[in-house]
């Protein structure tokens, strides 16, 4: 690597800006056509690229709500292109619970400060800046990498990746492999021992609105059919019910890698007490090992002396690779025949195997860096871009490798409060991802 002098090269240098201006651009994304914010980033992006000589198109699903696209010619046209896709937009932060401003993209305490510091402006400025030095410097990459840079992706990506993969899939259509983000951060294990997270699966999402019926009536009368009734006890059912524990492919691979760094054996009954000895991402983890349903709103009657006809409430249901069938006959067991139940948003499971030429590219990418580290593979209890991108066929890891101090609750961290990143870590991922896409 060419440096700037001092052992730090120029995009070790520029990721620390990039990341702290893109911040400052305010995506958030209230799940409406809202959104402004996102036009802007899209056009600090392509005008990053354009500097370098990468011709970007901004792509525009509804005002406002903008993507950017590009392509980077490779050394070898004859092989499939790499994708490495970023979203743009960033949930709502309110500025009254942050220790600096989540917008301002403050550095302090050795970090960068701010909403998307880890989810995932880091990422987008990690890709920007590693792809603008490659350009400066005139080092083709092995093969065509195709740049993404996404809307939306906070509301479940229709009006980002959902779009373009609906409307423009010749972009994507000869890649065959991707990387992006919740993947590649490092969890300690020991002084000189960390295992990287890489994603390689991620659960399906079922949010639903469940709906009762029954009669409606005088709130002083007796009535065996009220829908209010009917509706809180299936939703208690659903708020109660514990599925069991169900190892997917992934899960197990990761438990067994764990256990082995830990040097205890794997016992399939005591999954989850291995499960807490990782730290601050055993939350993330331990929702992986069974589907998930969590109650999040309740709406029936309009007025304390009526029973209502109707009494609705809505979901949020994750289920595992795989086993969808299997979570939405539990589901519909638990409601029991009085409620009814319609998604409200709907994205598949993903899962793809842990192997070939990519997977041996981050290993080695991230033992050039950090001698300790150890790539393992893991699922994710929440859904990114990869869902729409699979629908292409396109294989989908999570990989935007971040080295992190050991006390960090990097999981805490995701559309949490005081969001930040450090900068070592971010430096780090930089250099990372240069090997990774010279070895890939």
């Amino acid at each position: 690597m060419v440096d700037a002098g001092d052992g730090v090269s120029s995009a070790e240098r520029e990721v620390v800006d990039l990341c702290r201006e893109l911040i400052a651009i305010d995506t958030s994304n209230y799940g409406d056509h809202s959104g402004p914010g996102e036009r802007a980033a899209a056009e600090y992006v392509a005008g990053k690229l354009d500097d370098v000589g990468i011709e970007p198109t901004i792509y525009e699903s509804h005002p406002g709500r903008s993507s950017v696209v590009a392509r980077v010619p490779g050394a070898d046209p004859g092989r499939a292109p790499l994708l490495l896709h970023g979203h743009l937009d960033v949930v709502p932060a309110d500025a009254a619970d942050w220790t600096h401003d989540p917008f301002g993209g403050e550095i302090a305490d050795g970090c960068v400060w701010g909403r998307g510091a880890i989810d995932m402006k880091d990422m987008d400025a990690m890709i920007l800046s590693v792809l603008r030095r490659r350009m400066r410097e005139g080092r083709r990459p092995p093969r065509d990498i195709v740049l993404a840079f996404l809307a939306d992706e906070e509301a479940g990506g229709t009006w980002g990746a959902r779009f373009l993969v609906d409307q423009h899939p010749g972009l994507f259509a000869d890649c065959t492999e991707a990387i992006s983000e919740v993947g590649g951060f490092s969890v300690t294990v020991g002084e000189n021992r960390r295992l990287y997270l890489v994603e390689t699966a991620e659960k399906g999402i079922a949010w639903m609105r469940l709906k009762a019926r029954g009669t409606a009536g005088h709130g002083s009368m007796t009535n065996e059919d009220n829908a209010v009734t009917e509706l809180a006890d299936a939703v208690a059912r659903l708020g109660r019910h514990r599925f069991p524990l169900r190892l997917t492919k992934t899960v197990r691979t990761f438990m067994e890698e764990v256990c082995a760094e830990f040097g205890i054996e794997f016992d399939e009954n005591d999954v989850e007490s291995t499960v807490a000895r990782l730290g601050s991402v055993a939350s993330m983890i331990g929702a992986t090992l069974r589907h998930t349903v969590n109650p999040t709103v309740l709406d029936g009657g309009y007025k304390a002396n009526v029973i209502p006809g109707t009494a609705t409430a809505e979901v949020d249901g994750r289920f595992l690779p795989g086993l969808e069938d299997e979570y939405f006959a539990e589901i519909d067991r638990l409601l029991g025949p009085k409620v009814s139940r319609e998604f409200i948003h709907h994205l598949p499971s993903v899962e793809t195997g842990f192997e070939g030429g990519i997977v041996t590219a981050m290993s080695e990418s991230l033992l050039a860096e950090d001698p300790g580290a150890k790539a393992v593979p893991y699922c994710l209890s929440g859904g990114t871009d990869a869902k729409s991108f699979q629908s292409l066929g396109i294989r989908n890891y999570g990989f935007a490798p971040l080295r992190l101090p050991a006390e960090m609750n990097f999981s805490g961290m995701f559309h949490g409060v005081d969001e930040r990143v450090p900068i070592d870590g971010l430096q780090f991922g930089v250099r990372v991802l240069d090997r990774f896409i010279d070895l890939s």
